[in-house]
């Protein structure tokens, strides 16, 4: 047993089915740790974090699990949390309320000060992007990027999450459309999210969902920003952030030979005793 998957979302969030069901398909493909990682819930209505009514059945169900399978497989509770500034849970609050493992910080919504609106950079559909990106930052993709990575420093320097969530997941949508990852002052962003993230000892999740999902062809985070953080010796972990219980392993074989191309070693992953080291 080699493999774990610490991004799960399942049926509590935008994820697909019930947890039990992650947890026997881990099982049957020999994961020997699965950590839950549902959308933590937010204050104001939307399509894909955990309802405030809901939260504590979720953590219970997680726990249950734990107890229920502990002679099979490391189980263990967590929550992807959004960072909007002034408006998202204090990541502290969140992680001690609910007494959870670890936590997994991510940007999905990015804040104009001069506008009321959240640019929503995820999901399937790239116009809602597109359309975000008019309406939140009159179409000046060079300042809504700048404000997502604004945003990751932030979370970084302000909450200080465990894991950092698909770091350059605002490429995705973009396909080259509208700024090239290699332009000079995109690589400056990341150059600087990322001086930040090695000084305060954040992991960096290796995130596949973008390729098995075909809505990239990169991992997050892609490449060039891999070979950065190998410089660095940045801590990584590697997810699928499935949403399914068929897609729990998805692309891991692929980025695990990405990774020790790169000249990676170890991922990191959470255990009873805290976190842990495994060769790739």
């Amino acid at each position: 047993m080699n493999d774990f998957n610490l991004h799960t979302h399942s049926c509590f969030c935008d994820g697909k089915e019930a947890p039990e069901k992650y947890v026997k398909q881990a099982i049957d493909i020999g994961f020997h740790t699965l950590g839950f990682s549902g959308h933590a819930p937010l204050p104001f209505e939307n399509t894909f974090s955990i309802k405030n009514n809901d939260i504590l059945n979720y953590c219970n169900t997680i726990l249950k699990l734990k107890k229920k399978y502990k002679e099979k497989i490391n189980i263990f509770l967590s929550l992807e949390m959004d960072y909007i500034p002034g408006i998202s849970w204090d990541f502290s609050v969140l992680k001690n309320n609910y007494n959870l493992d670890y936590s997994i910080g991510s940007v999905h919504l990015v804040k104009n000060d001069n506008n009321e609106k959240l640019w929503f950079i995820d999901g399937p559909k790239a116009e809602i992007y597109d359309n975000g990106l008019d309406e939140i930052f009159n179409g000046n993709i060079k300042e809504g990027v700048s404000h997502y990575y604004n945003q990751i420093n932030n979370m970084i320097l302000f909450q200080k999450p465990d894991i950092l969530g698909h770091f350059d997941k605002i490429k995705m949508h973009n396909k080259n459309r509208y700024f090239s990852e290699q332009e000079s002052w995109y690589k400056k962003l990341v150059k600087q999210s990322l001086k930040l993230v090695s000084e305060k000892n954040v992991i960096v999740e290796v995130n596949t969902r973008g390729i098995y999902k075909e809505r990239c062809n990169s991992l997050f985070p892609g490449e060039d920003i891999l070979q950065q953080m190998y410089m660095l010796d940045i801590p990584i972990t590697l997810s699928s952030d499935a949403h399914h219980p068929l897609e729990l392993n998805k692309y891991f074989e692929e980025a695990k030979y990405i990774l020790k191309n790169t000249g990676f070693k170890n991922l990191m992953y959470f255990s009873d005793q805290g976190w842990k080291k495994q060769k790739i």
